[in-house]
């Protein structure tokens, strides 16, 4: 196999805030891996909070290569996941990029669609968010309003400072017929998010994510225990083996691939929140099509879709899946993820 590995600092069309900083672009480290012809293509947009960088993963992941070169088949799936982990237990983003690659490289070579590889259902992809990050209440509203007259449905909109209520107001009234769901990023204690559940609710919110610290689970369940307001579990809930942890103090799982180091532990971790009777998510970062748009074919597994990182880019080097309205289009895929190389990258 042949591979070769890059970094992108890929800027974002306007800083994006959340509750713990702000950024303007988005650090990114890409594979590609090529095997009798054909290439897969794979990213990753590491976070701070989880301890990787795009500097990292890209210097993680030539050895990783050299880990399934050796194997020498990208169908070895299984055995793939188990030496990566071997060889790199804290580095799941570093694994996901590969992860991705790989998928990407063996669909192709079955000429399949990933979604078709794996038997699910293009037509089951819900809606996708449209996140409306940290900014003065009249630039929240401004992108609101726009992302609604551009068919986003269902808004997601990044809270955590000190006049969280304007912020959301501002939202509400410029997008008046959107579903909001709100993320704090863990920045209310427990007793701020039950406060705070009255006016969301009067506000229509539909879904609160991670309203309470990482570790604190005893906080995410009084919270979940007041409201009626469904309450996802994001930064509480990284691998599957988290899942019993959370089970009882959450209504929703939020899942992304950075997280648990790639598509099979994404797949076990929505399996593991769906047996427990919890509702599935799929998430990401402020990131390119190149890792999007493989999450996006785990989207007929789950109940709510977060997968618009690449939309808040200026430039990505990578198209991926396309969207109809506010609905990736899985049938338009023809064979792996659907990433493809920008002409004019």
């Amino acid at each position: 196999m042949n591979w070769t590995v890059d970094r992108h600092d890929l800027p974002l069309s306007n800083p994006f805030g959340i509750s713990r900083e702000t950024s303007e672009t988005s650090e990114t480290a890409t594979v590609e891996l090529t095997h009798e012809g054909t290439t897969g293509i794979g990213a990753v947009t590491p976070s701070a909070y989880y301890d990787e960088s795009a500097q990292s993963v890209a210097q993680t992941l030539p050895l990783l290569c050299e880990t399934v070169d050796g194997i020498g088949d990208p169908h070895a799936q299984q055995r793939i996941e188990r030496d990566l982990a071997e060889q790199a237990p804290d580095q799941p983003a570093a694994r996901m990029a590969l992860s991705i690659a790989v998928h990407d490289l063996a669909a192709r070579q079955l000429d399949l669609p990933l979604y078709r590889q794996w038997g699910l259902d293009p037509d089951a992809v819900p809606p996708t968010t449209y996140t409306v990050g940290i900014d003065s209440p009249e630039r929240m509203a401004e992108k609101a309003r726009q992302a609604a007259d551009s068919g986003f449905g269902h808004l997601k909109v990044k809270l955590g400072t000190g006049d969280d209520r304007a912020r959301l107001d501002a939202v509400r009234d410029a997008a008046p017929d959107a579903e909001l769901r709100v993320d704090a990023n863990a920045a209310w204690t427990a007793q701020e998010a039950i406060d705070n559940a009255d006016w969301l609710a009067d506000a229509g919110v539909t879904m609160l994510e991670q309203p309470v610290e990482a570790h604190d689970i005893d906080g995410l369940r009084r919270v979940t225990d007041a409201t009626e307001i469904p309450v996802a579990a994001d930064e509480s809930c990284v691998t599957a083996s988290d899942v019993p942890r959370v089970a009882d103090a959450c209504d929703i799982v939020n899942a992304k691939l950075v997280k648990c180091g790639g598509l099979r532990p994404a797949t076990r971790l929505l399996n593991a929140a769906d047996a427990h009777g919890l509702d599935l998510m799929l998430g990401c970062m402020v990131e390119s099509n190149a890792s999007i748009a493989a999450a996006v074919h785990l989207a007929p597994l789950v109940d709510y879709v977060d997968l618009d990182g690449a939309l808040l880019l200026a430039a990505d080097p990578y198209d991926g899946v396309s969207l109809d309205g506010d609905v990736f289009d899985l049938t338009a895929v023809s064979a792996g993820t659907g990433v493809r190389r920008m002409r004019d990258a």
